[in-house]
């Protein structure tokens, strides 16, 4: 009966007519990172564009968690739940050495309605929907603010509900979708509230339905570690403190036995932490009296570009410059529009910009000085400006120019934190260390490469055997080298005409792998889609050996082909990535990527499924590959504009289905934002 009056108080509340009113300030975390009160889920969500970190503890379990917000309404978090006083029976076998029992789980929540006056937000929930299913529930929950209360009712299964759920094994498993009747009979309902009169200070009460005596996460085995019976109360009541904009301290009393305590801190995705300053170039008074291709080629070499070239025909203005500072291409053109305007003679009328890569034109803007000079005043919004300009990217010849500040030469250097997840033998391994690299460009589109990483901090080993056709599931075995040439290899990219680029390389192309490696890219309808064909024939190094390819293999030569497709929603500054063909262990399929651009962070997710058949392993027959990468820009710490982003990438398992080499320079990246949409996206950021 309890079900039924919920459920008919959420769809008829929610049915209500819309108003204003938003989540905050009721978006705390859960214990176990999610927005809510403690045990229980609320319908609110975190902003948008936002991440949370942090970890919570109410014994025996402890759980540290990542939460993030890349689309209106949706909620993603990854958490791993440490079961305490677990050790002595996990640590059996090749486990000696894991600590105690440990379990990773990835939920939804999408907020699909959101609070009007007299209308709730709801929320639909799906946590842990694959593998063990531990913690696995899917529920629906409302939420209404009565400031400065927010009350909370809900009804899920699972860990909420009668019974906790079966396993899903490699599969995705939603009794919601897939059997709602049997979702309806194992529901319960789960409740509560939040006071929240200050926006540093809230109280909570919540019901949570929660028979943890029957969850097999708190045992280890057969052994019923905790929980041999029911808790003495299913109500929790707790405070919540915000010292911080961006940190929130939980503490609570729980179960009627357990002190709890969360921390957890909120950031907004690609906000500077140092605002960004780029001061404005100063002509030194003894150029004044220079002739004027030379001011001009000495403003943009101090200005951040190099490869430059000048030329003046008439009234026509050329100019074509490689990019070396600016984050976004269109930063970039109104740098040098600036200064065109403030140096140019009276005569100049009509400015062509042209932006190289490795000496490869890439794009060209063109303008006329007046409204060069209407945008400078204020008169002219910059995407009026691009309206009224022209944007081309079908040039592939050189502006035929003397050049300035050519760049034969390149190096830098990353740090790089690399994690080796759940081996029997630790379940957290890490290397710490730094990535350096050199580089020669004696001509048009090439590259001549050499990184050397080094790692003073190194963990990492494994006590598994690699699978049946090891591609990726002995990389253990390359990473426990505390020294490593990551790459000693050639790369020319070359542009033709109607925009086709192609691509090749030889030599040691990563980590594991030394070969060769091509590729071709086009892309259609102003950069809507990229259309290419990629392929590589790869030999897998010797790990103990730099310079040597390993002997004895599964196989003497890896193959690839692919065809490749993205789809860019610069509307939505999002993209779509399909690879489908042969994968490097010789299974045929298709990997899919969605990519998420947030103030120059870049957060891409992945699904790869391929013929599995090929594999004589259980751990890979059936596997699908899934993970995520980030992209960070470093201009966010720096207070001043550059190019640069580091990187970080995880995936939930060592598998060796849908895998590829690393590419040094894939085209699509290369390609990027230099398109015509990506140019009028990026309007805003010319700057002025």
């Amino acid at each position: 009966m309890c079900r039924i009056l919920a459920l008919i108080g959420l769809l008829a509340l929610s049915h209500c007519p819309p108003s204003h009113a938003g989540d905050a300030p009721f978006t705390g975390a859960s214990n176990w990172g999610g927005t809510g009160l403690m045990e229980i889920p609320t319908a609110r969500v975190m902003p948008v564009n936002h991440w949370r970190i942090g970890a919570g503890q109410v014994d025996p379990s402890r759980t540290y968690f990542g939460v993030i917000s890349v689309l209106p309404g949706l909620e993603i978090d990854g958490r791993v739940t440490e079961i305490l006083d677990t050790s002595e029976e996990t640590e059996v076998g090749d486990f000696e050495g894991y600590g105690n029992n440990k379990d990773k789980s990835v939920d939804f929540k999408y907020q699909f309605v959101s609070e009007g006056k007299y209308r709730p937000a709801v929320a639909l929930g799906i946590m842990d929907p694959s593998g063990t299913r531990l913690l696995a529930s899917q529920y629906l929950v409302a939420s209404k603010q009565v400031y400065p209360f927010d009350f909370t009712v809900g009804l899920g299964n699972g860990r909420f509900g009668d019974r906790p759920l079966d396993a899903s094994g490699k599969g995705v498993e939603i009794e919601m979708f897939s059997d709602p009747g049997q979702w309806w009979e194992d529901a319960r309902v789960f409740a509560g509230i939040e006071f929240s009169p200050s926006e540093r200070f809230s109280l909570m009460v919540e019901y949570a339905p929660i028979d943890y005596h029957t969850m097999s996460l708190y045992d280890v085995g057969d052994i019923e570690k905790h929980f041999d019976e029911p808790v003495p109360s299913k109500v929790n009541v707790g405070m919540r403190l915000r010292p911080l904009d961006w940190a929130e301290i939980d503490l609570s009393w729980q179960r009627g036995e357990q002190f709890g305590v969360t921390v957890a801190m909120d950031f907004a995705i690609g906000k500077q932490l140092i605002p960004i300053y780029d001061a404005p170039y100063r002509q030194d008074p003894a150029m004044r009296l220079s002739p004027f291709q030379e001011r001009l080629a000495t403003a943009l070499s101090r200005s951040g570009f190099s490869d430059i070239g000048v030329s003046v025909e008439g009234t026509h203005l050329w100019i074509e410059a490689s990019n070396d500072r600016w984050f976004f291409a269109t930063r970039a053109v109104g740098v040098i529009m600036r200064l065109v305007d403030e140096l140019a003679p009276d005569d100049v009328r009509t400015v062509s910009i042209t932006l190289t890569e490795k000496r490869i034109p890439m794009a060209r803007f063109a303008a006329t000085r007046s409204d060069i000079g209407e945008w400078r005043q204020e008169r002219l919004t910059a995407d009026q400006l691009v309206f009224l300009s022209r944007m081309d990217t079908a040039m592939y010849d050189n502006l035929d120019a003397p050049r300035v500040d050519r760049e034969y030469f390149g190096w830098g250097f990353m740090p790089s934190v690399q994690t080796f997840l759940n081996d029997p033998s630790g379940f957290f391994k890490a290397r710490i260390g730094l990535q350096v690299w050199a580089s020669a460009h004696p001509w048009k589109g090439s590259s001549f490469v050499a990184g050397l990483e080094g790692y003073p901090v190194n963990n990492i080993s494994t006590v598994n055997e690699p699978l049946s056709i090891p591609v990726r599931s002995d990389i253990a075995l390359y990473k426990e080298q505390d020294v490593a040439l990551g790459r000693l290899m050639a790369d020319q990219v070359v542009k033709g005409p109607h925009e086709v680029y192609g691509r090749i390389s030889g030599g040691i192309l990563e980590l594991m792998y030394a070969g060769f490696d091509g590729e071709v890219a086009v892309p259609v309808l102003d950069g809507r889609i990229f259309l290419g064909a990629s392929g590589s024939a790869v030999r897998k190094r010797d790990p103990e050996d730099v310079l040597k390819l390993k002997e004895d293999d599964v196989k003497d030569w890896y193959t690839t082909a692919f065809g490749n497709v993205r789809l860019n929603v610069p509307e939505c500054d999002a993209w779509l990535d399909v690879k489908a063909g042969r994968f490097l262990a010789g299974d045929y399929g298709a990997r899919c990527s969605v990519s998420k651009f947030i103030k120059g962070v870049t957060i891409t997710v992945w699904y790869g499924a391929t013929d599995t058949s090929v594999f004589d392993d259980d751990e890979n027959q059936g596997y699908h590959d899934t993970g995520f990468l980030v992209s960070i820009p470093i201009r966010l710490f720096r207070g001043e504009d550059s190019r640069t982003s580091y990187w970080y990438s995880l995936s939930p398992w060592t598998r060796d289905v849908a895998q590829d080499i690393s590419h040094y320079n894939n085209l699509f990246d290369f390609i990027g934002r230099n398109t015509k949409i990506h140019f009028r996206r990026d309007a805003g950021e010319m700057g002025e």
